[in-house]
């Protein structure tokens, strides 16, 4: 009882602390200081969701809260009054995309037959932010099984996510309810998925940063797959260090993701170090105008992009224009498209044991408990063959993938290049259910097929109105790069703004 009181005490003298657009650094100051709760901080994004998500501006963000949370926070805050934090995210709530696993609560990836399947652990990354001392507050819609970068609808929760900044207009896709409920301050951070482009598109479209890491830095397991040559998970959001707060958390070494193995070697050890705002001195940024040509481009758009430009040499950076990746339009190609679902989504049904109701991707199709958007890619899927590496173009795929790292490599190389830059959209995001309009999505082109890093970064409004971002293309492994480049120019600009009509709650 007296922890309780204690609790509640100090839950009082929280009462000013603004959950708008706060901070890591800042929760966790305040926290030191005396005047904040982990208990405080998850209540109040609670209510923010119950306000904002499904009532007010109606984003529709949210598939689930965990039932746990407040407890956790309680938990924590006991804990702390004795010995201090249990880690670096401690009490910190977060929202993430409902295709990881989490021990207690379903993992639906959207889709109908999968709304009670409870998986028997954590994801890998989801075990390290718990152990970090985060708080997973609830689950965030997605473009069902992950599978479209254009809308986040889903056949568990009716209807689309909808963006903050304009509620007629698109999250992007699929990790999209992730998106708007972070730009929306219903959380600190989240996690995202990255197969295409699904995290950094909808960062982009929502004034977040976006990372998708180097392939085989960050663990896949316990997150539902849709391509494992392309499947990335990472954080989303509102500030670059938040974000980077996120990643050394979740960066490195799984045994049960073999991929990982590379970042025992490779993994900085720690990625907060990168963050100088003088970053961008001496830094050289190859600027990729094959991905927005003007004539192609939103002219509102391609107007911030040159604004960035200018702002990056400002800050100190060296830009250099006469960079070009020969046929990078047929490379883009690469080969035949090869559905990997069935193989790697069997494998996730199998990791679930005998608790799961279905037991192959067929089981899924007969059970029509999906959104019919999705029949035909599932239906394709299934007729695929069952072993990717099988498939007649596979090795065709595979050697464009390599040709085009190559390209890529030997680019930067003769120009002594830190970075390729380009926009993540070259057009402001489109009316929710307009699938024909120009979008300009430029993200699948060079870091899923190749899987070297990339971060989106916000530049700034279209129109003073449609969030828009660009994007760092690095090394494999020169995460800590980018991050500083991000960084340094995120100091110097300051774009990011909170959409209107999610202010600060009054005290019940």
């Amino acid at each position: 009882m007296l922890v309780l009181n204690a609790c509640a005490s100090q839950e009082e003298k929280s009462a000013d602390f603004p959950l708008v657009e706060a901070t890591i650094a800042g929760i966790h100051e305040a926290m030191e200081n005396g005047g904040l709760t982990a208990a405080y901080l998850v209540q109040g994004y609670l209510d923010r969701i119950e306000a904002y998500d499904k009532q007010g501006p109606s984003i529709n963000s949210i598939i689930i809260i965990n039932p746990e949370a407040m407890a956790t926070a309680r938990y924590l805050d006991s804990i702390y009054a004795e010995s201090g934090m249990v880690g670096p995210l401690h009490g910190i709530p977060i929202i993430v995309k409902d295709n990881y696993d989490y021990f207690g609560m379903p993992t639906s990836n959207g889709t109908l037959a999968l709304k009670d399947s409870y998986p028997p652990d954590d994801a890998f990354q989801i075990k390290k932010l718990r152990e970090a001392g985060a708080i997973i507050i609830a689950k965030s819609n997605l473009a069902e099984f992950a599978s479209s970068g254009e809308f986040s609808v889903s056949s568990v929760l009716p209807g689309y996510s909808r963006n903050p900044y304009d509620t007629r207009r698109t999250t992007a896709g699929s990790s999209g309810g992730t998106a708007a409920s972070i730009a929306a301050s219903l959380a600190v951070v989240g996690l995202g998925t990255d197969t295409g482009s699904s995290i950094r598109g909808p960062s982009a479209h929502q004034a977040l940063v976006g990372i998708r890491s180097t392939m085989g830095l960050t663990s896949r397991d316990g997150i539902v797959p849709l391509a494992l040559t392309n499947d990335v998970g990472g954080p989303m959001a509102r500030t670059v260090e938040d974000a980077v707060r996120v990643f050394n958390v979740i960066a490195g070494y799984d045994e049960a993701d073999p991929v990982t193995e590379a970042s025992i070697v490779s993994r900085e050890e720690s990625y907060i170090s990168f963050l100088d705002p003088d970053a961008l001195k001496g830094k050289r940024i190859g600027v990729l105008h094959q991905l927005f040509p003007e004539n192609d481009s939103d002219s509102s758009v391609y107007a911030l992009m040159l604004k960035a430009l200018e702002d990056l040499n400002q800050g100190g950076a060296i830009l250099i224009d006469s960079v070009k990746i020969d046929d990078l339009d047929s490379l883009n190609e690469s080969g035949t498209r090869i559905r990997q679902l069935k193989r790697d989504y069997n494998a996730y049904l199998a990791s679930l044991g005998d608790s799961s109701r279905f037991k192959t991707l067929q089981d899924i199709i007969d059970s029509e408990e999906y959104h019919p958007y999705l029949e035909k890619r599932l239906l394709d899927a299934q007729g695929d063959v069952d072993v990717p590496e099988d498939h007649p173009d596979w090795d065709k795929n595979m050697a464009l993938r390599q040709t085009l790292r190559d390209r890529i490599l030997a680019v930067m190389d003769s120009l002594n290049l830190d970075a390729l830059i380009y926009p993540s959209f070259t057009y402001p995001p489109r009316l929710i259910g307009d699938l024909n309009g120009p979008r300009g999505d430029t993200s699948g082109k060079l870091s899923p097929p190749t899987g070297f890093p990339a971060i989106a970064v916000p530049m700034g409004y279209s129109y003073d109105k449609y969030p828009a971002g660009f994007q760092l293309l690095g090394r494999p492994y020169s995460e800590g790069l980018l991050f500083g480049i991000a960084y340094g120019y995120e100091q110097q600009t300051n774009h990011r703004r909170a959409p209107e009509g999610f202010d600060e709650l009054t005290s019940k």
